[in-house]
Formats: C-alpha cells, structure tokens, sequence
C-alpha cells in the first residue's frame, strides 16, 4: 500500500498538528521514535511525530546495519540484554521484516588452540540458544584449512581455526523510514523538518505542572505551531539531555536520566579488496571489530569512545581510522591503506549513565530505560537498534499509564513493517 509523505502530506500534517489534540506526541524521529509511534497508534491512541532534522538523520542511519544480539555482551554476563535482541532479531527475521532484515554469516578466527576454540564454542552456543526458536542457521566449528577456504584473504597465522555464526543486518535508514511509513498507515501524523522549542504546560491543584504539549517551529516555513497532547514522549537519544533541560529538568537529578554520546566510526572499502566469503569480527583490547558485507563494499568498524562535541556531525579523526586499520590488518594477507578507504562515517550511541569524556563508553550498559520525570512526560534512553521495539512497547506502557484510559496492550510483535 502507498503511504503519501511528500509535500502536499506534510501540508496536512501541519494542519493536523496545529488543529487536533493528540493522545501521544512523539519527539525524534530515529528508530526508536518511528517505533514508539506505530507501537501507539496502533493501539488505537492519536499519534503525532516531529523530528527537527530528516527520519534516521542520527545515530538511525550511522550504525554498523546489524540487526544482533551482541555476542561480545555475553562476556559482560548481559544474558538479559543479549537474549532480548536475540528474540527480536528472531521476530524481524521472520514475520516483522523479512524483506528488510537478512542472515548474514560471520567468521571468528580462533587464534589459541585447545582452549579458545572451548570457551568461545561455549560462548556461541550460548548464543544460538538464548533466542528461543531457531531461526538462523546454528554455529559451525571449522579447521584451519577450512576456515581459509572461507577466507582466503586472512593470512594463514593469524588463526588456528574459527567458529562460523550467523547475524542479521538491515539498511538502518531505509528500516526507520519504513517503520515511520507504517506509522502513518496506521494513522499517525508525521512531520520532519519540525523542531521543539518548548513545551506546553498546565498548572496542578498541588501547584505542580503537567506537560500538555509542546510549542514546535516549521523550519521550512517558519510558523511556530503550538502542539497539544496527553501525553510527550522524548525519543531524542543524543539529544536526551537537551530536550530534558528544555523541559525544565536536570540530567542526572532525580526523576531523570543522563546520556553520554559515545563516537562509532566505520570505513568503507571495496568489496574486491577482502576475500572473504562471510563477515568477519575480530577481537580488540577494548571490544571487537566487524567487517560487514555491505552490496559492493565492506563495512569495516567500529570505534566506541565519548563524545561531547557536535552531535550532528561527529567527525571522525586519523586516530580513529588507524586504529580500524592497524587491527583489522593484523589479520589480513594484503593489508588495507588509507587509500583504499572509499568512506568514513561516525555515527553516536545513545548510552545510559555517562558523564563526561572520561565515561569508558565500551564498559556503559546497552540497556534502556523508560522514566516519568513529571506527569505527561516520558523519556526513553539507551538501547540498541535491534531492541528499538521494546523500548518503544516499554515507552508507550509508561505514557498510557498516564492517559487514565483502558488502552490495548502491545500489538507490534505481530505487525509487519510496510512492503
């Protein structure tokens, strides 16, 4: 089914916005907000979006395209966390996305005999299972000889043997747009281009406040539009913080929550440089690296430190990309140079429990969180891209709790995403 967005859409959708009163109002327009807008509107709540940039203009479009469970938080004994994005990634595999989430396979070169190949074995395992049903193709233990059959381009000591394993990747952007398109299938009113400059509020008999909307300027035509809702729910990830002092809060205090950006950066290089046959990750002394097939190209990554500087173009630095380079050529037969590079770009996690630059951002959970800091706002933080569902279930659950209504539990473990 066609979902019109283009000029004469947004036209109405502003008329919407300044006209209707809204169950929820949906700020960011990421993975995370375009979910918590179809997990509400297709409850049956009135649902408006506004992102101030593009759908997926952040942290949505800038990932490493993997739909995964995380196999390195295994070893941070994350079993909840890992088994989340197990099932969810087992749920776009089959019924959510299937048209836009694919299996990938995956090589972990072993480089210790006996021992390595036990633990990570175990490890693997572990990981097959955590899931649930099967949906993927379990783990394979592979000889040194056929592990370079798979992969030719890795020089012959740098492993003694690997584990093959299966993920899943998606086309980050296009999955953001796809689920924000499926909002509006549904009904809900979304509009890009649409920043919040404040929040609307109603005073309480106690002499409190309640959050009633939110004032939002058209940066395409100017007009500042005063946005009425139930219920406000901040799906802003970087830009959590901000959004949380624009409503008068403080980041950190009681009743809030503080983010830390933290930078990942990933190169770009031709396909016909790598002979590989899968993905490739590879252990670091800080996390691990990927090597991502990606149409022509491979997606090589990724960096995890702080951030603190401009959130809409991080910029990645020549420390960065040596750093990619230096251990990803550890492994490989003809190493990569700086000018096999085609591109760079870095994108920022949104992750609980920074503060500061000296935050260790490869050490800060992965985990989520939903808060009220005051009644009619819910803020939602942290996560993954493969859990965004949840989070926005989670976000949606705290929201109705405010609405003061009978409202349907859930439905989007069972609702297709458009196409």
């Amino acid at each position: 089914m066609s979902v019109p967005m283009g000029p004469r859409a947004r036209e109405a959708a502003l008329r919407r916005l300044a006209e209707d009163e809204f169950d929820v109002l949906v700020v960011g327009g990421g993975v995370v907000g375009a979910g918590v807008a179809l997990d509400a509107v297709s409850r049956g709540l009135s649902v408006a979006l506004v992102e101030a940039r593009d759908l997926a203009a952040g942290t949505s479009s800038r990932s490493s395209k993997l739909i995964h469970g995380g196999l390195r938080y295994l070893e941070q004994l994350d079993f909840r966390l890992v088994r989340e994005a197990l099932r969810e990634r087992g749920l776009l595999v089959t019924r959510l996305a299937p048209h836009l989430v694919r299996p990938v396979p995956f090589l972990f070169p072993l480089r210790h005999r006996v021992w390595e190949r036990g633990y990570v074995g175990a490890g693997v395992l572990l990981y097959d299972t955590l899931g649930g049903a099967r949906v993927l193709p379990r783990h394979r233990q592979l000889s040194h000889s056929r592990a370079l059959r798979e992969a030719p381009g890795l020089r012959s000591d740098a492993l003694v043997g690997a584990i093959k394993y299966y993920d899943a990747q998606v086309d980050d952007a296009r999955f953001t747009m796809t689920v924000a398109r499926t909002a509006v299938q549904y009904g809900a009113c979304v509009t890009t281009r649409t920043k919040v400059t404040g929040f609307l509020r109603d005073e309480l008999p106690d002499g409190g406040a309640r959050v009633t909307g939110a004032v939002v300027r058209d940066l395409e035509g100017g007009a500042e539009l005063r946005v009425r809702a139930r219920q406000v729910i901040n799906a802003t990830g970087v830009w959590t913080d901000e959004i949380q002092r624009l409503a008068g809060g403080s980041p950190g205090s009681g009743g809030s929550v503080t983010v830390q950006a933290s930078k990942g950066v990933h190169l770009v290089v031709p396909r016909e440089r790598i002979r590989l046959d899968t993905g490739l990750i590879l252990r670091t002394e800080k996390s691990v690296l990927f090597v991502i097939p990606w149409g022509p190209h491979w997606i090589v990554g990724t960096t995890d430190t702080p951030w603190d500087l401009d959130k809409v173009e991080p910029a990645p630095t020549r420390a960065d990309i040596d750093y990619i380079l230096e251990h990803v050529n550890a492994v490989l037969r003809t190493p990569l140079t700086h000018d096999d590079i085609e591109g760079v770009y870095a994108g920022l996690r949104p992750l609980l429990g920074g503060s500061g630059s000296s935050s260790p951002t490869v050490k800060l959970s992965r985990e989520h969180a939903v808060i009220r800091p005051e009644p009619g706002l819910v803020i939602v933080a942290g996560g993954k891209y493969t859990t965004y569902r949840v989070m926005a279930k989670d976000a949606v659950d705290v929201a109705v709790a405010g609405l003061g209504q009978k409202v349907p539990a859930s439905v989007t473990d069972r609702v297709p995403v458009l196409g």
